[in-house]
């Protein structure tokens, strides 16, 4: 690929913040011209949504980790806020740039922006090149035998499986910066400016105990879990209260790590070691996992607002604010929902397990719109995903592509016995049950005055009862379903 070398050519970051395995960098790189890196932080364009508070968090370091990287390189990032149509049209025409290199979006918003971008720069003989630094397979490329897009997971996944997946590219070894023009400096905004951080309140503070940002945490995070993490994953991935997960999460949401470096580390980790089979076999099918609610965010870009399913359309839910601010406190009663709220809050993120745990009392037991869950996440989570995140809202309430049905509904107490046993998880995030005995730490109402006075419990001030009680809400949820199947019988006499 080769462009005029005595012009400058422009890299286009967007959710890939990091120098290996960058296909759009190392093919500018592979110029030879001078490279000008930048990226736009874009609030403006029609149906780009707003990142959440802990995301945006996170963008902050990200960024600043990508342009000390890039420093290193003799880059230099320049930052630009704005509709992303107009931002990259003054970057082109201040820099007379030859080409423009980009890793390719998935979002119906973000394609309809890079194509109204792609399209005018093709009016001034301008080439735009993309390329897949996100996904280990585009979703086009993953297909049932009809050439559509797989609507269950597990031939998905034999799909995949099926399939050789790219070695990932190292870091280019020679970048040549180019010098930007003063008239692109000085709309360049600092990135403190940007407003990426709190401050008042700062609120990040159990985020910063938690969490490194950027491209170096994220490849030191997994060396570390494939050395120490990836033997016995396939048990202890379930169990809260261990260090049982990978947390890349984050860091594949923002491209400081690809899935490719992921799944070629953990496969040499294999080779290396055959015992490791099983647990690297569950761990992968978590990498493709993602993918797979990528194809399906772009063929079904409405999975955010809209339930895939038509027959939820008009399913009787709750209008009950007081039961939603309850969840999103931790303060509902049962011990494995609150634990698991309250992580989210103090660090943005929750155990998967427990995702799903709390996910099924919202959308179950409180009858509560799984878009008002869905959209508390998106505020809340680091590793907040627009395919991820809306996909798994669906998948617990039933509504979306291989779903899980809605009478599957999860008992708290028993998930937190299950998963939890020893209440370890719980005592670490809802302290004010520390001093209770296993056997009441998941359900402290049936604890006697005695044993929750010893524990220093009030139940009802120190901690509250339960704000619906199982069975009572599981059969309320049921009989909401089967009303829905009546409606839709009625509808189709």
């Amino acid at each position: 690929m080769s462009t005029d070398s005595s012009s400058p050519v422009l890299v286009w970051f967007r959710d890939d913040h990091r120098l290996s395995d960058n296909p759009a960098l190392a093919a500018a790189a592979a110029t030879g011209s001078q490279v000008l890196c930048f990226y736009v932080f874009d609030e403006e364009s029609k149906g780009i949504r707003r990142l959440g508070g802990a995301a945006r968090w996170w963008l902050h370091g990200s960024l600043k980790s990508l342009n000390d990287a890039l420093e290193q390189a003799g880059l230099r990032l320049l930052l630009l806020r704005g509709s992303a149509l107009e931002a990259v049209d003054t970057v082109v025409q201040a820099t007379g740039a030859s080409a423009i290199y980009w890793n390719r979006r998935y979002g119906a918003a973000e394609i309809a922006v890079d194509s109204a971008i792609k399209a005018r720069l093709a009016d001034r003989g301008i080439k735009a090149h993309s390329f897949n630094g996100r996904l280990l397979h585009e979703p086009w490329e993953i297909t049932n035998q009809a050439g559509r897009p797989f609507q269950v997971f597990t031939p998905y996944l034999r799909a995949v499986n099926a399939r050789s997946i790219q070695p990932p590219l190292p870091a280019a070894r020679r970048l040549l910066g180019g010098v930007w023009a003063r008239s692109i400096l000085d709309q360049a905004v600092p990135l403190t400016e940007l407003g990426l951080e709190p401050s008042a309140p700062d609120w990040a503070g159990g985020m910063r105990q938690v969490w490194q940002r950027g491209e170096h945490a994220a490849q030191a995070r997994l060396s570390r879990f494939v050395e120490t993490g990836l033997k016995g994953y396939a048990e202890r991935r379930d169990r809260p209260s261990q260090e049982g997960s990978s947390r890349l999460s984050p860091h594949l949401r923002f491209g400081e790590i690809s899935p490719r470096q992921v799944w070629h580390s953990v496969m040499n980790a294999v080779a290396a070691e055959p015992s490791l089979g099983l647990d690297a076999e569950k761990f992968l099918s978590e990498i493709a996992w993602r993918d797979f609610t990528y194809q399906l965010l772009h063929y079904y870009p409405h999975l955010p607002d809209r339930p895939h399913s038509s027959r939820f359309d008009n399913f009787p839910w709750n209008q009950d604010q007081n039961a939603l601010k309850a969840w999103q406190r931790g303060l509902t009663g049962y011990p494995i929902v609150d634990a698991g709220m309250r992580q989210l809050w103090q660090t943005g993120w929750m155990h998967n397990r427990v995702r799903m745990i709390t996910a099924s009392f919202l959308v179950k037991h409180l009858l509560t719109d799984w878009r008002q869950g869905e959209a508390w996440f998106w505020n809340t989570l680091v590793d907040a995903d627009p395919a991820n995140n809306a996909f798994s809202w669906q998948w617990i309430s039933g509504s979306g592509p291989d779903s899980a049905p809605f009478h599957r509904i999860f008992n708290p107490v028993t998930q937190g016995e299950k998963f939890d046993p020893k209440g370890d998880y719980i005592r670490t995030f809802v302290p004010e049950l520390s001093r209770l005995p296993p056997a009441f730490i998941h359900k402290p109402w049936e604890a006697s005055p005695t044993i929750l006075r010893e524990a220093g419990i009030d139940l009802g001030e120190t901690y509250p009862e339960p704000i619906v009680p199982h069975g009572p809400a599981r059969g309320r949820a049921l009989e909401a379903f089967r009303s829905l199947r009546d409606m839709e019988s009625e509808l189709s006499a």
